[in-house]
């Protein structure tokens, strides 16, 4: 492992007072009227709510004590139900989320009350959130939501964090720190203290963080960010206006993700042809080699790759030939995967009478970002029936123009008698993302009796979700000139841009909610109901041909008419009722569709005394299908089930005791959840392909739990824990057989032509999502030194929805399965292979342990009293463990393509230096 580690100097100062966790300014305010008068306060960071809902809190108090610039979905894995995978020790890589199962895409991920989930696909991505030392606490709904949430996507749980409210006084810091992997991060802030005679006052803050990739020797990841913030009390009854901005810039190259493997079996040849065939030779205890390629890039342990990438040069064009590039610029290590993300956030409260409060949370959001690798492009066109096309065209990019200056347009994949020559040219081709958000969360709460309060809220969003593939130039060294081809695409010779995708979609939210709060009892009993009404609008524009049930697309360029209407000519598009069968090719076209649902809930929360209580809560979640999801269901009619997805729902149910002192936070809870419709995807980082299936109904119970305890004020215990059982109750249908049987393509789950094919799902667990989890932290306070030390048992994560080993096989599948002697009639015509495990049904549990120590320097003369330095020390045993799983629910039996995962991030240390006045 590589170690740099020096350290930093700093300035700094701001005093932090508390703020209410939850999403909307409206929602706050409702939550501080249910908690009024139960106790509240932390236990080393750690708090526990006395809501309705299951709620689980961290505040600043334990974030701090976090590896600085960490991301806020790393620092919750701390919390019972949670679990993360971060993909780097730092924040700035990504990750992989799942709450109770519920994977990131079923979980509102909110920032000051702006939802942060992607209006496509609902992915979250931890890389992006706000800089750690700028949040005032977060909080977790284990299994619901807030009745005013603007989101399509929580049927589970929801993550909820605010940003620190500005000091009354003038202060500064500043945190430099470095570590391994070349890590260098430096975060500095100024509060200006109140600076008006009305009581305005703000923050403004930036950040910068570099490091190398873990795992190899080339790839960089660059990070920097910038937060303001300016506050205005009005009044002294709690009204404010809050106006903030945030700016975030990542610059990433794509790192350790590979198919997961373990098998070291090489078969010399293939089976041979038809009863008779011979199996192949098989060679045990062949060397698995790690590398950049798309078969070796997960190794079989945590050692470093053993290659330095030097710097490359791509292929010097040659007039007059057909030029073939060489790799220069297409390993997996030199994409990049970089962001530009930025949101405005006002936050506001009006008191308009003794008993009527108004808050309106405006926002707007701007997305930017790609993610992808490098193709071939063809100077030459696509011709069929003697037209000739450009664009992006069965899997090729046409341009009908010379792309590398050598004066000819030659270079291009060409057929001579049995001769191929797989010539073009290298060019860069991501997937691109734009996106325009705005919304608006108001609530108006009337207090109509003492401890009877009645809210009612609107919600609007609108959503401008631009999808396109352009492609870009490469330096001679393989690097692009730049990563946002975007900027300026490469036109083909009729003048449109040459793209694999190009779609528009409009995500609109109308949304109505009521909710009555009420005390009885002397204020022990808290009664809460709700109502949430979302009126969804997914308003998809498809400007290319859709080629098949699973998303492919032709693309000839928006606005080119008459070649789009020769295509159309030449694919006519038809349609099988009876067989729910397409021939040719769906047309460029426009769809609307519209999903309203009525969302109960209700909940309970009854105080024993000061510190024991219990509380008990029903939701019901929501999800509409993705944008991404309903593009594949264009290839059928519009009129057809196949293209109205159904939407998620959950029924979920909690039922729990707390107990809270300025000693001892404890809280455990039941909960059990059902789910309908749950969609299943599957990923392919290299295809960029995502295949959804129905899995139909899920059923999931579990228990979550956890204890804060601080005997005395130099010592914290804290331990957490859940356990999560989950039944798949159906077998899913994976296709259809043949409308035309042979003996070449009958196997054992096709022997009926046109029947459907299913995988075994049924009584199953789903993937991805850990059995248990089990964590703690202790924490000792020995004079000037504080010491910590964390860990985080994760429990085994099936790989698959039929819990099943990974297969492969020597040869193609046929129907979804290995051709056998044993699973295909005797009369069988094709090549026989044979099926061998590559991996086992589930990743195994693995263990983290994480130490910090903080050294006052105030005692010094150094600096404050909050002065000092920080050492973090990640995943202390370098345990080697599967990280994220990208493919989480697959369903097939036999698997060619194996999941995709992410190496278990490795151990670091951090050295930081805090100093503040």
């Amino acid at each position: 492992m590589r170690n740099s580690l020096f350290l930093g100097a700093a300035i700094v100062a701001l005093a932090i007072p508390a703020a209410a966790a939850a999403q909307s300014t409206g929602s706050v305010d409702a939550e501080e009227v249910v908690v009024t008068g139960s106790r509240n306060d932390s236990v080393g960071g750690v708090k526990t709510v006395d809501t309705t809902r299951n709620k689980a809190v961290l505040t600043q108090q334990f974030i701090s004590r976090q590896t600085p610039g960490q991301s806020v979905n790393e620092i919750i894995n701390n919390l019972p139900g949670v679990s993360f995978q971060n993909n780097d020790p730092f924040g700035s890589a990504g990750g992989t989320l799942t709450i109770r199962g519920f994977d990131s895409t079923r979980i509102s991920q909110t920032f000051d009350g702006i939802p942060l989930n992607d209006t496509g696909n609902y992915a979250i991505y931890s890389n992006q959130q706000l800089d750690p030392e700028l949040i005032e606490q977060v909080n977790v709904n284990l299994g619901t939501t807030d009745v005013d949430s603007p989101t399509a996507a929580a049927t589970g749980s929801t993550v909820n964090y605010r940003s620190l409210m500005p000091s009354d006084t003038f202060g500064a810091r500043m945190v430099g720190s470095v570590g391994d992997y070349s890590f260098f991060r430096v975060f500095g802030m100024v509060n200006t203290g109140v600076f008006t005679p009305w009581g305005t006052k703000a923050w403004i803050a930036g950040s910068s963080a570099t490091n190398n990739v873990v795992f190899n020797n080339y790839g960089k990841i660059a990070k920097q960010q910038y937060n303001a913030k300016v506050y205005q009390p009005i009044g002294s009854n709690g009204d404010f206006i809050a106006v903030s901005g945030h700016y975030n810039q990542n610059r990433n190259n794509f790192f350790g993700s590979a198919p997961l493997r373990e098998d070291t079996n090489v078969f010399t040849s293939t089976g041979g042809s038809g009863p008779n065939a011979a199996a192949p030779t098989l060679v045990t205890g062949a060397v698995r080699t790690a590398g950049t390629g798309s078969s070796n890039r997960f190794p079989n342990s945590r050692d470093e790759l053993p290659y330095n990438v030097a710097r490359c040069q791509i292929d010097t064009p040659q007039a007059g030939v057909n030029d073939v590039p060489n790799s220069c610029g297409t390993s997996f290590d030199e994409r990049y995967n970089p962001s530009n993300t930025a949101n405005i956030r006002i936050n506001s409260r009006f008191t308009l009478a003794d008993n009527l409060i108004l808050s309106a949370d405006p926002y707007y959001q701007y997305t930017k970002a790609n993610g992808g690798g490098t193709v071939r492009g063809q100077e030459g066109g696509f011709v069929r029936n003697g037209v000739t096309y450009y664009g992006f065209i069965n899997n090729n990019y046409y341009f009908g123009r010379d792309l590398n200056g050598d004066g000819d347009v030659l270079d291009r994949t060409s057929t001579t008698g049995t001769t191929t020559t797989n010539g073009g040219v290298t060019l860069l081709a991501p997937s691109q993302t734009v996106t325009h958000r705005y919304g608006l969360i108001s609530s108006l709460r009337y207090d109509f009796a003492p401890g009877q309060t009645f809210r009612v809220a609107y919600t609007h969003e609108y959503a401008r979700h631009r999808q396109t593939g352009e492609l870009g130039y490469l330096q001679l060294n393989g690097q692009p000139f730049d990563v946002f081809p975007i900027n300026n695409p490469i036109l083909a010779a009729n003048g449109f841009a040459v793209q694999k995708r190009d779609r528009q979609s409009f995500a609109i939210l109308d949304q109505v909610s009521g909710e009555y709060t009420g005390k009885f009892l002397d204020d022990t009993l808290t009664l809460q109901a709700g109502i949430r009404a979302p009126w969804f609008k997914r308003d998809l524009n498809n400007f290319c041909f859709v080629t098949s049930g699973g998303g492919n697309v032709d693309c000839l360029g928006r606005g080119n008419d008459a070649a789009n209407a020769a295509y159309a000519a030449q694919n006519p598009y038809s349609y099988n009722a009876a067989t729910n069968t397409v021939t040719g090719y769906a047309v460029p076209q426009q769809r609307v569709l519209k999903y309203n649902r009525v969302l109960p809930s209700a909940g309970f929360t009854y105080r024993f005394d000061g510190s024991a209580s219990v509380f008990g809560n029903y939701s019901r979640g929501f999800q509409v299908p993705g944008t991404d999801n309903l593009y594949q269901t264009i290839y059928y009619p519009a009129n057809t089930e196949a293209a109205n997805p159904k939407p998620e729902f959950s029924d979920n149910f909690d039922l729990g005791a707390r107990y809270t002192t300025n000693r001892l936070q404890a809280q455990v809870g039941l909960w059990y959840t059902k789910f309908s419709n749950r969609l299943a995807s599957a990923y392919d980082v290299d295809t960029q392909q995502t295949i959804y299936r129905n899995l139909g109904r899920v059923d999931k119970y579990g228990i979550d739990g956890s204890i804060a305890y601080r005997p005395i004020n130099e010592l914290l215990f804290y331990v957490f824990g859940s356990y999560m059982k989950s039944e798949i109750k159906n077998d899913v249908v994976l296709g259809r057989c043949p409308t035309t049987l042979t003996a070449a393509n009958t196997t054992t789950n096709c022997t009926t032509a046109g029947a459907p094919t299913y995988a075994l799902t049924a009584g199953k667990r789903e993937s991805g999502a850990p059995v248990y989890t089990l964590g703690g932290r202790v924490q000792a306070t020995l004079g000037p030194v504080d010491l910590g030390v964390q860990a985080k048992r994760t429990g085994r994560r099936y790989l698959n929805d039929q819990n099943l080993p990974q297969f492969a096989c020597t040869v193609a599948l046929i129907n979804n399965v290995c051709p056998t002697v044993s699973n295909v009639p005797a009369s069988f015509t094709g090549t026989r292979g044979i099926q061998y495990q590559t991996y086992g049904a589930y990743a195994p549990g693995y263990t983290t342990v994480d130490l910090d120590a903080r050294i006052s320097l105030g005692w010094t003369g150094i600096g404050t009293d909050k002065t000092y330095i920080q050492l973090n020390l990640q995943n202390v045993f370098n345990t080697f463990y599967v990280g994220g799983m990208g493919q989480a629910g697959q369903t097939a039996n036999v698997v060619s393509s194996l999941p995709f995962v992410q190496i278990g991030s490795p151990r670091a240390l951090i050295v930081s230096l805090n100093t503040q006045f």
